[in-house]
């Protein structure tokens, strides 16, 4: 197991908004001793997109569980939710989900996404489940736009007992950045987490600093970064697949972090972003506490939605 593997018990006991909604909407549908017609497979297909599963998804499980009732291997309503599980682990595309590392030196760890997305606790879950495999972990606090974010980032470093480099507010992002990967180098650090804003004037002018981040980056340390996590807010549902979009036209979006999956009933929105970005769900947050991070494993995710 990897050091941020959780057990399907621990997701589910965090997925609980989403597991009800999701279980009442089938319920809704699939009541036992109703015979499977085609109505019955309209409304099941209305309920799995309102559950934010996604149109692909949805279209393909209809679509293969209409065949499959017409081949008889389906005659029960109490069939059918087995038959998703399975096949909804079976669409899911076979990417690499670990963190990437470098193969020697620091490991950069580049954080993207917009202010209020979770982005500033993602970081801490990172920082504080990495330095408690017993490595040395360096965060920088490159999102000088914003005085809080700086602060924020300070309070965190200091509660989970990791290094953090700073300038004042308002100072130059990659400076900072230059200054951390010097240190991460001078160090030894095993990991550098670069915080990055949110928002800047214009969307031009963000993506622009994110690029300079990321040049100085690889200016300093070969190969970096190696990892380009964005934080998405799984609350926002399908805004969260429009920030994706943004962010991975600038940059090479290398995996997602989904955060607040905990407090929402929207947590279906893990499968629809499997439909329409081609980037993979690497971890997912489950609350507010440090330890509160796993790793995104689909088998075990849609056990835990659908137990």
């Amino acid at each position: 197991m990897g050091i941020f593997t959780k057990t399907v018990d621990y997701i589910k006991g965090h997925l609980g908004k989403t597991r009800d909604k999701i279980k009442s909407s089938l319920e809704t549908v699939l009541v036992f001793g109703r015979n499977i017609d085609d109505q019955l497979l309209d409304e099941l297909e209305e309920t799995l997109i309102s559950d934010d599963i996604g149109v692909e998804t949805t279209d393909k499980l209809i679509s293969d569980l209409r065949q499959a009732y017409r081949e008889k291997k389906i005659e029960k309503t109490e069939n059918i939710v087995p038959f998703l599980k399975e096949h909804i682990k079976d669409y899911w595309p076979d990417q690499h989900r670990q963190l990437k590392t470098a193969p020697e030196g620091p490991t950069v760890i580049l954080i993207a996404g917009v202010n209020g997305s979770g982005k500033t606790t993602s970081i801490a879950k990172l920082a504080y489940t990495l330095s408690r495999s017993g490595e040395k972990v360096i965060v920088a606090a490159c999102d000088t736009f914003r005085a809080a974010a700086v602060e924020q980032l300070t309070i965190w470093a200091d509660r989970i007992g990791v290094e953090i480099v700073k300038h004042a507010s308002g100072s130059d992002p990659a400076a900072v950045a230059y200054d951390a990967c010097s240190a991460a180098i001078a160090r030894n650090a095993k990991y550098l987490i670069l915080d990055t804003a949110g928002r800047l004037h214009t969307q031009k002018n963000l993506m622009k600093e994110l690029i300079k981040i990321r040049d100085v980056a690889a200016k300093q340390i070969p190969t970096a970064p190696h990892e380009v996590l964005l934080v998405l807010d799984a609350t926002t549902g399908q805004n969260a697949i429009t920030q994706a979009k943004m962010f991975t036209e600038a940059i090479n979006v290398t995996g997602i972090f989904l955060a607040k999956l905990d407090g929402t009933a929207r947590g279906g929105i893990v499968i629809a972003i499997k439909d329409q970005l081609n980037i993979p769900v690497k971890f997912i947050g489950l609350g507010e506490k440090p330890e509160n991070i796993a790793d995104f494993d689909p088998a075990t995710f849609v056990d835990a939605l659908f137990n």
